[in-house]
């Protein structure tokens, strides 16, 4: 059904929760938590090993921390640890309810008989219970008082996605991706692009970086609302935060090879384990080469990973992690993608383009580097420094058109587009705990510094129809050759950029402490942030080019545990974003500010093997800039705009082999304030009412056919807006992908299938731009997705 005002939205959430809180007290029995750790002999983690209840059903696996943690009621048991060539462990435990018992085990084997067991795992683990360190949250997501969903390596292999252009964002309610230059994601969620950060920086540039390859992301956590107090600056509506693969301790190696639709070749490789005997020096490498073609003529992406990492461990109090990351990706010139027509969206075939046969090349070459060391000073507190550099350098061109008739006479353009982008980052943090009284207070503190600069050159472009008597014709094309403009790259990017460039300087200090009460069953956060920023941007009008802003952001949260399965909370909190822009007719380009108050619930099930949250939330928002039609250069600045909605997420394994990922999102977010009247209540653009998506995999884990998978799930967007400002309306159809899978698991050797878009649908996003009609006709504009598309992939681990 469709909400249509926000006093039926207020109410609807508020029913919501208190049936979801009443049935979760009803249903609480009270469980009591069992967890440990399982080390090797040589005392590394040891990974994926089951732990379970004698002759019970109930069990887990262990994760790359060699950590287990499920959920039982009161009573005595034996905790049982297996798994295929271990010698089985057995402990007897007696437990009350509402306590933790810890359980911990020491292997007989070392980490290198160890290895089968990982390589032999059958199973799908979805469902993660902690943030990644990265985050500085040192506590399960279960209790922390914000929606925070983590999308891990086994559910992006399960779906072949190969990078943040193809789908992750499916996994996670409310997000909707945009059109794209075939470089960067832009993800949108409660209401506005989500920050790209990885390993707990914000990276996000204008027009970059370049999307990560999945090769070697070891799981995406997407942070919904401000959360400036634990991180760098990031927009109100949230962030997703890339975890890169790190060395595990266990040597492994893993291999796979896929071939799919429109010539679509790609091989990885990831390499794990100690350069020493003592496990002190450990690696992890991962490698990936890709050559792809595209159902439209002309267009491919060929791309290259390299990423290396070491971590050296001094002891168990000091760790140093390096790692550098080499991307290079090879594609059409940017803008290929997208088509124009009078006639309405998808008036032309899906594998039309306006590009011609000696289409010019991009050539992107992305660098980054992290080093990050770690020292514990005992099992509560531990401090955290690290630093990172990137390095985008980008030599391309872009396709866009200068007009468009009637009749559908297009008058093509290319432009150059040379840009680097460089960015320098410092950050030390410190986490800790200790008790006043009654009262364990949970510390986080520490500091951030980053340096952004960016340099393009994106002025010169010229006409691939010259001859008024000769254009293009979208409904008779030419595709053939054409004289390409001649463009200076003789000249150095610092010169021929020097009117364009853009640089962003923070420096932040903040604190949080998180105060539990009743034995942490009731926890209350405050924290608080100081950011001061400054930005230059050589575009805009004289006397606007510098800004210099400074904020303090406070954080209030508070989140109480009814029962160890189930949680509630309430958070408030601001956020701070210092921006660049060439304000149309001038003027002084003012920082993000915003705030969110969110409530949420949140509830383990089938002892902890599926989780489900839901959240309510508003976000008022000021300052937000939108590009105007026409202009690539110029922005505007709205005066706030105010953001609300409902979420709900549930992920994770409900029997034994029978995973289940859903979501939900209703989002309204609309201009409250502008200079100009006519644009207040309006909807911000590039953002879809109602999302839903989901995701069903079945394994069979016994038989003859034990290892054998199939999988389906469907992406569904009702009422979406387009990308551009407009009029506040939208004429963008409904979408609606339906996808699936098969794979089959046997010992090391793993096949998959994979088919997206079964249905084959025609399915698209765009916007419109008017301004490129000479006789004032809507123009449509839009960027059309694959056709039917199969992949087929044969990995092998040993």
């Amino acid at each position: 059904m469709k909400i249509t005002n926000t006093c039926l939205l207020s109410k609807s959430a508020l029913l919501f929760f208190l049936f979801f809180t009443i049935s979760s007290i009803t249903l609480a029995q009270q469980n009591a938590i069992v967890k440990g750790t399982i080390k090797t002999s040589d005392g590394q983690p040891a990974q994926a090993v089951s732990v379970g209840v004698k002759n019970t059903s109930i069990g887990t696996i262990t994760n790359i921390n060699g950590d287990f943690q499920f959920k039982l009621k009161p009573g005595s048991y034996v905790i049982h640890v297996s798994a295929l060539g271990l010698a089985s462990e057995e402990k007897s435990i007696t437990i009350v309810a509402g306590s933790t018992t810890v359980v911990d085990f020491s292997l007989r084997e070392n980490a290198s008989q160890l290895k089968e067991v990982t390589i032999s795992d059958n199973k799908r683990k979805f469902k993660i219970d902690n943030p990644s360190p990265t985050l500085r949250l040192n506590e399960p997501l279960l209790q922390i008082p914000q929606n925070i969903q983590v999308v891990s390596n086994d559910q992006i292999q399960e779906q072949q996605i190969f990078n943040m252009l193809e789908g992750v964002s499916r996994n996670v309610s409310g997000l909707t991706m945009q059109e794209h230059w075939g470089n960067y994601a832009r993800v949108n969620g409660r209401g506005d692009r989500l920050a790209a950060f990885r390993n707990g920086m914000n990276i996000e540039a204008t027009w970059g970086p370049l999307t990560e390859d999945m090769s070697f992301v070891d799981r995406i956590e997407f942070v919904k609302g401000p959360a400036g107090f634990m991180l760098a600056n990031g927009n109100p509506s949230g962030f997703y935060n890339m975890v890169t693969k790190k060395p595990t301790g266990i040597t492994s190696q893993a291999f796979s090879f896929t071939a799919g639709s429109f010539n679509n070749y790609r091989a990885t490789a990831d390499f794990d384990g100690k350069l020493t005997s003592n496990g002190k020096l450990q690696y992890r490498l991962n490698l990936m080469g890709q050559m792809s073609e595209s159902w439209r003529p002309y267009d491919f992406t060929n791309r290259l990973a390299i990423a290396p990492v070491l971590r050296y461990k001094f002891d168990d109090k000091n760790t140093l992690t390096a790692e550098y990351t080499y991307q290079f990706q090879r594609m059409n010139a940017f803008g290929s993608a997208y088509l124009f027509s009078t006639d309405g969206y998808a008036s032309l075939p899906r594998n039309f383009t306006n590009a011609p046969s000696n289409s010019p090349a991009t050539n992107i070459k992305d660098h980054s580097a992290f080093l990050t060391y770690e020292h514990k000073f005992n099992n509560k507190w531990k401090v955290t420094a690290q630093g990172a550099y990137f390095n985008y350098a980008q030599k391309g061109y872009s396709y866009w058109i200068n007009s468009i008739a009637d009749n559908g006479d297009i008058d093509r353009n290319l432009g150059l587009w040379d840009a680097v982008n460089k960015n320098k980052f410092a950050q030390a943090f410190v986490n800790g705990e200790v008790k006043t009284g009654a009262v364990n207070h949970r510390i986080l503190g520490g500091v951030d510094i980053g340096d952004k600069y960016y340099i393009p050159d994106y002025i010169q472009s010229g006409s691939l129809d010259p001859d008024p008597a000769n254009l293009f014709n979208i409904h008779n094309p030419n595709n053939g050759p054409v004289t390409l403009p001649v463009f200076d790259r003789d000249t150095p990017l610092s010169e021929r950029g020097k009117d364009w460039y853009t640089t962003e300087k923070y420096q932040s200090v903040y604190v949080q402490d998180e105060l539990g009460f009743f034995n942490d069953k009731l926890r209350l956060t405050l924290g608080g942030r100081f950011t001061h920023a400054t930005t230059f941007d050589a575009s805009a009008a004289e006397g606007f080019k510098n800004t210099n802003d400074k904020k303090i952001t406070p954080r209030i949260g508070i989140s109480y545990s009814v029962d160890s399965a189930t949680s509630v909370y309430g958070v408030y909190d601001q956020a701070f974003l210092p921006q660049n822009g060439n304000i149309a007719g001038g003027g002084k380009v003012k920082p993000i500010t915003g705030n969110n108050f969110e409530l949420g619930v949140k509830r383990d099930w089938f002892d902890g093997k599926w989780s489900t949250s839901l959240s309510a939330y508003r976000i008022l928002k000021n300052n937000q800039l939108v590009g105007v039609p026409g202009n690539t250069n110029e922005v505007v600045q709205l005066g706030q705009t105010k953001t609300q909605g409902i979420e709900f997420d549930a992920r994770g394994e409900i029997i034994t082999g029978l995973s289940l990922m859903i979501n939900y999102a209703y989002t309204d977010s609309k201009i409250s304030k502008d200079t100009d009247p006519a644009n207040v209540g309006n909807p911000v653009p590039g953002f879809a009412k109602q999302v839903t998506n989901a995701w069903l995999t079945y394994r069979i884990q016994r038989g003859v056919l034990k290892g054998l998978g199939f999988s389906s799930g469907y992406q569904w967007q009702i009422d979406r807006l387009p990308w551009s400002l407009g009029t506040g309306t939208s004429d963008l159809p409904n979408y609606f992908r339906l996808d699936a899978g098969a794979s089959y698991q046997l010992r090391k050797m793993s096949f998959a299938v994979n088919v997206n878009n079964v249905l084959n649908t025609y399915l698209y996003s765009g916007g419109h731009e008017d301004y490129l009609s000479p006789t004032g006709k809507t123009v449509y504009t839009w960027q059309a997705e694959a056709p039917t598309t199969v992949r087929v992939s044969v990995g092998y681990k040993f």
